[in-house]
C-alpha cells in the first residue's frame, strides 16, 4: 500500500512540476556547439564558383551551433542548427537524420530538425549532392562532407544532453549599416505602392532570442536572424572563414565569456631580467605529440562551453555587406546602375566593404556591427516567449507546381534553369567575361557550348521566359541530377515566434511578401491564437539549397538573383502558396501530407580530387622545425598592430583536421610555463599552408612530393597584454597514403610585446 502511495505521490509531483513549468512559461532548453572546420588545403571553396579559390589555411574556425527547445522531456520539440557554411545540403540533412535516428529513434526527424547556413563563401565545398554545386570542387569531397555532418550531429547531441528548464526572451531592432541592396534596379521593378510601405530597399530588422537557465538565471545563449551576405571575404580569399556572421559569433561569445568570467589572468610585468631571459629562448624544433595534444592548447575548450551565440541568415538574396557600393576597378567610378558592369565588362565592377581595400577589416567591421546590435538587443530583451511548440514540414516537387494567382489564373513552375545573368555574377563576386546582369540573349559560342551539355526543351524555353536558358540544369541528369526537383519547406513555432525554413535565398521583397502571407494566414485561420504581435522570421538556406527566389517583377529584369531563380517566374508565388498551406495546417492543428522524398544520391557521387599520398620533410628536417623564425623589429619588441610571423615545415593539413584542436597557437610565458593566449579560432591569428615545389628535373626523375610549410601570422591585438610570447604549430602527416597518422608540434623563438 505504501509503495502504491509513493508511486501516486511521484506522479502527482511530476504533474505539478509540469504545471509550474507551464505557468512560468518555461521550456526545456539545450544548446550545443561543435567544430566543423573542413580541409584547410587544396579544396575549392563553396560560394563564388571560382575554380582558383581553393583553401590554403584558416583565418578562424567554422562551427555548428544548435538550440533545442521542448515542452517537456516527452513533449513536442525542435532543433535548430546554424552552420558556418555556404548553405544547407539535402545530402547532409539525409545522412544526419540517419545518425540521429540510430541515437534517438524517432525523437528527431526531418520534420523537427532545421539546418541553416550562414552563407559564408569561405568554407570548403564538395558537400552538396547535385552536380551544379560540385563542379568547381571537382565533385564530392568526403572529408568536407564528414566534417559538417559530424559537427551537426555532435552539436545536437550536446544540446540534447544539456536540456533543462529555462526561459526564452525575444527582442527586435534595426541595424542600418551592415548591408545594402546590390541589385537596386531590380528592386525598383516591384510596384511603387508596395515599395512605399518600406523605408529602405533592404530589411534592416534583427530578431534575437535569449536563452536563460531556469535554475541559475544565467544566460546560456542567443540566436539572431539578420539578412546580409557572407561575402565580406572576396572571391580571391583562400583562408577558411565564417565571414562576417562567423566573426560576429566569435566576438559575441568572447564578449559574454569575458564579462561573465570571475577568473583573472596573471600578467607578466616588465621584468628586465625575464625579458633578457626570454630573448635567449630558441625554437623548440619539431617534436612528436599525440593526436589530441592540440586540443589542450585551445583557448576555448568545448567541454567548458558556457554560452552559444549564433548569427543566422534570413532573406539575404539581394543584400550585400559591401556597404560602400560598387565601383569600377579601372576608373574608380560607380558601376552601371542597371547591369553592374563597367564599359560592358562585369568583371570590372566590384563592391567595396567598409574596410576597403582590406577584406579582413571589412569582415571585422560588418561582424562587429551585427555583434554590437545583438548585444544591445540581448541586454534589453524582456519579452518572454510562452505558448506552444509546434512544427510542420513537407517535401514538394518544385518543377511542376500549379499556382493559383490572385486573379484566379493558374500558372506552373518549371524544371530548374539558370540564365545568362547567373554567369555574370554579382558585385560581391563578378562572374564570367562576356556576360552582364540583365542579359536575356546568349552569344553563339555560349549557345553551342550549352547545347553540348543539354539543349533546353521547347517547353522549358517557354516556361522560363523572360529568362533565356543558359544551363538547363533541371533537365540534366548525367552523371546524376544537376539541380534539385524536390525541396523541403518547414515552419517552426515557438510561442509567438514563427520560423520559416526556406531552402534558398529570398530577395528582400520576396521575403517580405512571404512573411506577410504566412502571418495573415495564421491570424485568419488560428481562431484568435495568432495576432499582430506574432513574430515571423525567415531562416534562409535551410535544409537544402536551390539558389534564389526573386519576385515576379524582379524576374523581368533578369539580374543575377532573377537569373538564378530556378523554377521560373512564378517560383515565389509557389513558395507563398505552399507555405500558406503549412501555416493553415499549423493554425488549425491539422496534419499535412509529407510529400515525395528527395533522392539520396550519396552512392553515385563522383570524387575527382585526389587525397594526399604521403608527405615527408626535406632531408635532415623534422616536421615542426622552423623554416623561418620570427623576425623581431629593429627596436626589439612588437607593439599593437604589428605582425609576428614564423614559418614551420609542415605536412598537408588534410591528413587530420585537428577538430576541436588547433593548427596555430600564440603562447604567453607565465612564470615558468607557456600558456595558450590565442589559437586559430581567433580573428588576429592566421594559419597559412602551401607547398614548396622541388625542381622540375627532380619531379620528372622520381615520384616525389613537394615540401609543405605552414606560416603563422599573429597581428598583435589591442587587448594583448605586455609580455613574452612565441608561436606554436601543430600538424599531422603520413609517410604513405596507407600508413597511420603521426603528429608533431614545434614552437618559434620567444619575442616581446610591449
Amino acid at each position: 500500500m505504501r509503495r502504491k502511495t509513493n508511486t501516486l505521490l511521484r506522479i502527482f509531483l511530476f504533474l505539478l512540476c509540469l504545471i509550474i513549468v507551464s505557468v512560468n512559461g518555461e521550456y526545456l532548453i539545450g544548446l550545443g556547439s561543435y567544430d566543423m572546420t573542413g580541409p584547410a588545403a587544396q579544396v575549392n571553396m563553396m560560394g563564388y564558383g571560382n575554380f582558383d579559390q581553393v583553401t590554403d589555411g584558416v583565418h578562424f574556425r567554422l562551427r555548428a551551433r544548435t538550440f533545442i527547445v521542448a515542452e517537456s522531456s516527452q513533449g513536442t520539440r525542435f532543433a535548430f542548427v546554424n552552420l558556418d557554411a555556404g548553405m544547407a545540403s539535402q545530402l547532409v540533412t539525409i545522412k544526419l537524420l540517419e545518425r540521429l535516428k540510430s541515437r534517438y529513434g524517432n525523437v528527431y526527424s526531418e520534420e523537427n530538425v532545421a539546418i541553416s547556413g550562414t552563407h559564408t563563401h569561405a568554407g570548403p565545398g564538395g558537400y552538396l549532392q547535385y552536380v551544379t554545386y560540385t563542379v568547381t570542387s571537382l565533385g564530392f569531397v568526403p572529408q568536407s562532407f564528414e566534417a559538417i555532418v559530424t559537427a551537426i550531429e555532435l552539436s545536437i547531441v550536446q544540446a540534447h544532453n544539456n536540456l533543462k528548464p529555462g526561459s526564452i526572451f525575444i527582442n527586435k531592432g534595426d541595424l542600418e549599416n551592415a548591408g545594402i541592396n546590390r541589385s537596386p534596379s531590380a528592386y525598383l521593378f516591384n510596384p511603387k505602392e508596395e515599395r512605399s510601405k518600406y523605408n529602405t530597399n533592404i530589411d534592416t530588422l534583427m530578431t534575437l532570442l535569449k536563452f536563460v537557465d531556469g535554475d541559475t538565471g544565467n544566460t546560456i545563449g542567443a540566436f539572431s536572424w539578420f539578412a546580409t551576405h557572407g561575402t565580406s571575404m572576396s572571391r580571391n580569399n583562400k583562408l577558411i572563414s565564417g565571414d562576417n556572421k562567423g566573426a560576429a559569433a566569435r566576438f559575441f561569445e568572447d564578449w559574454f565569456n569575458k564579462n561573465s568570467s570571475t577568473n583573472s589572468t596573471k600578467v607578466l610585468g616588465r621584468n628586465k631580467g625575464m625579458f633578457n631571459k626570454a630573448s635567449k629562448i630558441q625554437p623548440t624544433g619539431g617534436k612528436t605529440c599525440a593526436n589530441t595534444t592540440s586540443q589542450g592548447f585551445k583557448v576555448r575548450k568545448n567541454k567548458e562551453l558556457k554560452f552559444v551565440g549564433a548569427f543566422c541568415q534570413s532573406n539575404v538574396g539581394d543584400v550585400s555587406p559591401n556597404v560602400l557600393g560598387a565601383f569600377c576597378i579601372d576608373s574608380g567610378l560607380p558601376c552601371d546602375f542597371n547591369h553592374s558592369s563597367c564599359h560592358g565588362n562585369d568583371q570590372l565592377c566590384v563592391g567595396r566593404g567598409p574596410g576597403y581595400p582590406d577584406e579582413i577589416l571589412s569582415t571585422k567591421i560588418i561582424g562587429e556591427r551585427q555583434f554590437q546590435k545583438a548585444v544591445d538587443l540581448f541586454t534589453t530583451a524582456n519579452q518572454e516567449l510562452t505558448g506552444k511548440i509546434d512544427y510542420r514540414h513537407v517535401y514538394i516537387n518544385f518543377t511542376n507546381i500549379k499556382v493559383q494567382l490572385a486573379d484566379n489564373k493558374v500558372v506552373k513552375t518549371c524544371p530548374a534553369a539558370l540564365g545568362p545573368g547567373f554567369a555574370a555574377g554579382t558585385t560581391d563576386g563578378p562572374g564570367v567575361f562576356g556576360f552582364q546582369q540583365g542579359d536575356t540573349e546568349i552569344n553563339p559560342f555560349w549557345k553551342k557550348l550549352r547545347d553540348v551539355l543539354r539543349e533546353p526543351s521547347p517547353y522549358q524555353v517557354d516556361c522560363q521566359k523572360p529568362k533565356t536558358v543558359l544551363l538547363d540544369t533541371g533537365e540534366m541528369f548525367r552523371p546524376y541530377p544537376w539541380a534539385p526537383a524536390i525541396l523541403p519547406i518547414q515552419i517552426f513555432r515557438l510561442g509567438s515566434l514563427i520560423i520559416l525554413s526556406v531552402p534558398g535565398e529570398l530577395t528582400t521583397m520576396a521575403g517580405r511578401r512571404l512573411r506577410e502571407a504566412v502571418k495573415e494566414t495564421l491570424i485568419s485561420s488560428g481562431n484568435g491564437e495568432f495576432d499582430d504581435q506574432t513574430h515571423v522570421v525567415i531562416a534562409g538556406l535551410t535544409n537544402a539549397y536551390s539558389q534564389y527566389i526573386a519576385t515576379f517583377e524582379e524576374y523581368e529584369q533578369q539580374r543575377y538573383e532573377a537569373a538564378s531563380t530556378l523554377y521560373g517566374p512564378h517560383t515565389l508565388s509557389a513558395y507563398i502558396q505552399e507555405f500558406k498551406k503549412l501555416a493553415e495546417s499549423m493554425a488549425k492543428g491539422e496534419n499535412i501530407t509529407k510529400g515525395p522524398s528527395p533522392t539520396d544520391l550519396f552512392s553515385v557521387q563522383l570524387s575527382l580530387l585526389p587525397d594526399p599520398t604521403g608527405d615527408s620533410p626535406p632531408p635532415g628536417i623534422n616536421f615542426g622545425d622552423i623554416k623561418q623564425d620570427v623576425v623581431v623589429p629593429k627596436w626589439g619588441t612588437f607593439t599593437k598592430g604589428d605582425r609576428a610571423i614564423a614559418t614551420f615545415w609542415s605536412a598537408d593539413p588534410r591528413y587530420d583536421l585537428l577538430t576541436e584542436g588547433t593548427f596555430a597557437v600564440v603562447e604567453m610565458l607565465q612564470g615558468k610555463s607557456w600558456l595558450p593566449a590565442y589559437d586559430d579560432d581567433d580573428f588576429c591569428l592566421f594559419f597559412k599552408w602551401e607547398a614548396e615545389n622541388i625542381t622540375s628535373i627532380a619531379r620528372a626523375a622520381a615520384n616525389v612530393n613537394s615540401y609543405g610549410y605552414a606560416t603563422l601570422e599573429w597581428e598583435v591585438p589591442e587587448e594583448a597584454n605586455h609580455g613574452v610570447y612565441r608561436l606554436r604549430h601543430f600538424g599531422s602527416t603520413k609517410e604513405t597514403k596507407e600508413s597511420s597518422n603521426s603528429y608533431y608540434t614545434g614552437a618559434s623563438s620567444a619575442f616581446i610585446v610591449s
